[in-house]
């Protein structure tokens, strides 16, 4: 029932940012625009997209690597099944059903890996936001955003700061939870979650020196930079120019608004903000969200097919995953049909 109502409150989101966009929009000049777009400018930027999932699979190797040398190439595969668990199933599931195929093919236990996966995530924040803030003094935007990108900035910084103290200083933080579980926890629960706690931070070891950070941060940045190159080819498609720095800020808006909960495929919560940021640079209201949409689509289409075909070959299924399975965790592989 709770995950349910996760998926309702998503979908609700998700009509609430589409409620935003339809006001200010003219659907027969949107598929007009769509009808007359020239669409082969999306066959680079699908080439190059799928260039910057590649650099994924080297950025995962590299915070596996402590853990277990896998190589790129087996990555690869699980990357993909990741975007389509993003991108079809909720509660971005995506990120569980890698780190279980991870912990099904190489051994590596799936707390350890969604470590990695977090790590992941905290970076590619801190790089969405360098976009932003690069594009900020240009950008026409309230100061209300403005405030808003400051704080989540601070939030990002916090969090990787903090996953790097535990990273160099592991014994103290041991020391920390002990402390803290002794006087909050039931011996019981403790069975399970020192042995997931001690899994998790051996994860985050990839944060234990200063030169693996900035190789993290440095391929993050290059990750962002081709998909940015994507918008790039897919704006050449449709009839209006804005810089690369205005691309950086879109794509910087609208994956910070896609971490927020919505219908399966990010439906809402991408398009809204990519239009609202092209019209606040003197873009066509109605081009830009046939623009937008077009993007949308050259994002989700090709990886979805390509993770789908990965996760068939692997024989999975949505009931692997969605059952609570505590034994996942522990690095336990559950009964797979």
């Amino acid at each position: 029932m709770k995950r349910y109502g996760q998926l309702l409150v998503g979908v609700l989101i998700s009509v609430f940012f589409i409620y935003l966009a339809l006001p200010g929009l003219h659907l027969p000049e949107v598929a007009r625009s769509l009808r007359t777009a020239n669409y082969w400018w999306i066959l680079p930027g699908i080439a190059v997209y799928f260039g910057g999932l590649w650099a994924r699979s080297w950025r995962w190797h590299y915070t596996l690597r402590h853990l277990k040398p896998v190589p790129v190439s087996r990555l690869y595969p699980l990357i993909c099944i990741g975007y389509f668990g993003n991108n079809v199933y909720p509660f971005r599931a995506g990120e569980i059903i890698r780190s279980y195929v991870l912990r099904r093919k190489e051994g590596i236990p799936i707390s350890s890996s969604l470590a990695t996966v977090l790590i992941e995530r905290v970076f590619d924040g801190l790089v969405m936001l360098l976009f932003v803030f690069l594009a900020l003094p240009f950008a026409p935007l309230p100061a209300t955003y403005r405030n808003l990108v400051v704080l989540l900035t601070l939030m990002m910084v916090m969090a990787a700061a903090i996953f790097v103290w535990m990273a160099s200083r592991p014994e103290r933080v041991v020391r920390v939870y002990g402390w803290l579980a002794g006087r909050v926890l039931p011996a019981r629960v403790r069975l399970r979650t020192d042995d997931l706690y001690t899994r998790f931070l051996h994860g985050l070891q990839s944060l234990s020196s200063s030169r693996d950070v900035v190789m993290i941060f440095a391929t993050s940045v290059v990750i962002w930079l081709m998909e940015t190159v994507k918008y790039w080819f897919v704006m050449h498609a449709f009839p209006f120019h804005v810089s690369f720095l205005v691309l950086m800020l879109m794509n910087g808006l609208v994956n910070l608004a896609t971490t927020l909960p919505s219908a399966p495929g990010y439906i809402g919560t991408f398009d809204t903000p990519g239009i609202e940021t092209l019209a606040a640079f003197q873009v066509d209201r109605n081009l830009a969200a046939s623009y937008t949409f077009t993007l949308h689509a050259a994002l989700w289409i090709p990886v979805t097919a390509v993770g789908a075909y990965y996760f068939w070959r692997e024989h999975l299924h949505w009931r692997d995953f969605s059952q609570p399975q505590p034994q996942m965790a522990d690095g336990m592989d559950p009964v797979a049909d």
